[in-house]
């Protein structure tokens, strides 16, 4: 479909969100310029009275700071300069009343990459916990609230003390102002500042630190002295920010390399495995490649991950070595027997880094890599009759991992006596990622119906504080699953993907006859394919809770609709419904975002949002 027809039924879309509340008599529609305000309004509308200084007014007040995206539109024109980011990022931290030199205090583990940085930071943290010291963990994004990208002990701080630091920082900010600094910080470096404030208040005996984006220009660099620095996976990703070829991204990586300190990487294709030694020689950085999981296995004891996915092995790889380097430098006894000593760093390019010498690990270490729990990642919820497999992978790479992990996965299930199994993806995808791409690596995990929405709990976002976000618009949001769905729509017409439940009369009308249907009288939504109109099984929605409300059909116990008065009678929604009502088995795969994974977790269990 061209963009004129993008933009009819956007505009469609827009007007049957106006729904009365009550039955008769209706209002009449608004006119599509009212409808379109209102959809801007419920998504950028910012908090007009004063603050109270409570948890939800501190959430509130730091959605008024530059969101990530506008974030990130600072570090584009900034990248020429890093020590103009390093010099800004070290203002702000001077005027929350913070030296550069304090944070050599934190014994931080640094950890880049494109893909598992997280997971790694996981188990990394864990592990560590397990000797019984005292944690901090600071990552990003959050799936459900702002306070999880800051941890102590493996737990999100409590509202009490995330409110008790924000202001403490915010308030200092907002006293130092003066005509030259007259700047907040972004969202992102509010909050890296504001973590390095609680780890050194309360106390940690070590700080994990995850970077945001990147590594040379991230403001988690401020970092002058970690004690030991990780690279996991490199891909491609955040290409506007760090580069269109995975040699720049390496380079942006290796960023993080400071002098004398060691860092460790899995393994790395070639060329971005060159790039990176040529960091560690510039920083004067002994870097080593970590052996894979086998090597620190006993033959007859494998290792045990609380993460699933056979891609976890490296990321447990890597965290044993970055607990070892730590544990080893800080002069922690008895943390594992080396099988080898460490060879002399290598810093001449035309060699590979040396193999970081694999061990045996101890008890803590064992039981840290089984005890890792970290959310969104190739996570499993048996819910009745729905299993839900949710993962946040957004990159090529990613997607191959966790196509694999979920027909690994499905296939180990029990499967229904009667064969009555329907399977459901549920997807987005933000930013410059190539859409279609990620899309057709989906394909061979065979789904019966593709759901598209935007990142957005609840068409209202009143009392969803932790997960507004200033910097869109509804109708942006549902153009790009418009233009997500578009791309579906010829993937499946290419495997002869027909839909049997269309009558030839609905056919002929196309998109013009499915407008003429009676008007909706609820509050779902659904949108026909848009490249040929009712020919694939694939549906839009403005929300993810009036998704879930169709994948669910009131059969997930933990998962409570919002009351609807009718559906839209649109054939493969009505058609699609009465299946999932009478499967004994519903598969739902969730991935592309890790928003997206955040919004359906909460919907999904209520818990992570006390």
């Amino acid at each position: 479909m061209g963009s004129r027809g993008i933009r009819a039924l956007r505009l469609a879309l827009l007007q049957r969100l106006a729904v009365p509340a009550a039955p008769p008599p209706p209002p009449p529609p608004p006119p599509p310029a009212f409808a379109a305000a209102v959809a801007r309004r419920w998504l950028s509308a910012r908090p007009a009275r004063a603050p109270r200084m409570d948890y939800q007014d501190a959430i509130r007040t730091l959605n008024t700071l530059q969101t990530n995206a506008n974030y990130l539109e600072q570090v584009k024109r900034e990248r020429g300069d890093p020590q103009a980011q390093f010099e800004a990022m070290k203002g702000f931290l001077e005027r929350s009343g913070l030296k550069v030199e304090d944070l050599d205090q934190l014994n931080i583990i640094h950890v880049t990459g494109t893909k598992g940085k997280g997971s790694v930071c996981a188990f990394t943290e864990r592990i560590l916990r397990n000797f019984g010291l005292k944690t901090g963990f600071y990552s990003s994004p959050h799936l459900v609230q702002v306070r999880e990208r800051i941890r102590i002990n493996g737990q999100p701080i409590s509202k009490e003390l995330f409110s008790k630091y924000f202001w403490q920082v915010y308030n200092q900010l907002e006293e130092t102002k003066d005509s030259e600094h007259a700047a907040m910080p972004a969202y992102f470096r509010f909050l890296t500042i504001m973590a390095f404030h609680v780890f050194l208040q309360e106390k940690v005996d070590l700080a994990v630190v995850e970077v945001g984006i990147g590594g040379s220009y991230d403001c988690t660099n401020i970092i002058r002295k970690p004690v030991v620095c990780g690279v996991s996976s490199l891909g491609i990703d955040h290409t506007s920010i760090l580069g269109d070829t995975i040699e720049k991204i390496a380079w942006q990586k290796g960023g993080i390399f400071k002098p004398g300190v060691p860092a460790l990487t899995v393994p790395q294709p070639d060329r971005p495995l060159e790039v990176l030694k040529e960091q560690a020689q510039r920083n004067s950085c002994p870097l080593y490649l970590c052996p894979d999981l086998d090597a620190f296995e006993k033959e007859e004891k494998p290792l045990r991950l609380g993460l699933a996915g056979d891609h976890q092995r490296s990321n447990a790889a890597l965290a044993l070595q970055l607990a070892r380097v730590w544990l080893e430098r800080q002069g922690y006894l008895d943390i594992g027997e080396l099988r080898d000593p460490w060879p002399s760093p290598e810093l001449s390019v035309k060699k590979p880094p040396p193999m970081a010498p694999p061990f045996r690990p101890g008890e803590p270490m064992v039981q840290g890599l089984q005890a890792t729990e970290w959310l969104g990642r190739n996570q499993v919820l048996h819910h009745g009759p729905l299993t839900w497999y949710i993962d946040g992978a957004h990159t090529t790479s990613s997607i191959q991992a966790c196509v694999r992990w979920f027909r690994q996965a499905a296939l180990n299930e029990e499967k229904p006596t009667d064969g009555s199994e329907v399977r459901v993806l549920l997807f987005n995808v933000t930013g410059d990622r190539d859409t279609a791409a990620l899309l057709k690596l989906l394909l061979p995990c065979q789904f019966d119906y593709a759901v598209f929405c935007p990142n957005i709990t609840e068409v209202s976002t009143v009392g969803n504080a932790d997960q507004q976000n200033f910097n869109v618009t509804l109708e942006n949001v549902l153009t790009r699953c418009l233009q997500n769905q578009s791309y579906w729509t010829p993937l499946m017409e290419a495997k002869g993907s027909q839909d049997p439940w269309l009558s030839p009369a609905a056919e002929a009308e196309g998109v013009g006859g499915w407008m003429k249907l009676a008007p909706l009288h609820g509050s779902l939504l659904f949108m026909p394919p848009s490249a040929r109109p009712l020919n694939s099984n694939s549906l839009v929605f403005p929300c993810i809770s009036h998704a879930l409300q169709w994948i669910t059909q009131g059969r997930d116990p933990h998962f409570e609709a919002p009351a609807s008065r009718g559906l839209h009678p649109h054939p493969v929604a009505s058609s699609g419904a009465v299946l999932l009502q009478e499967a004994a088995t519903i598969r739902v795969l969730v991935t592309g975002s890790l928003h997206l994974v955040g919004g359906v977790l909460k919907l999904l269990d209520q818990s992570l949002s006390q």
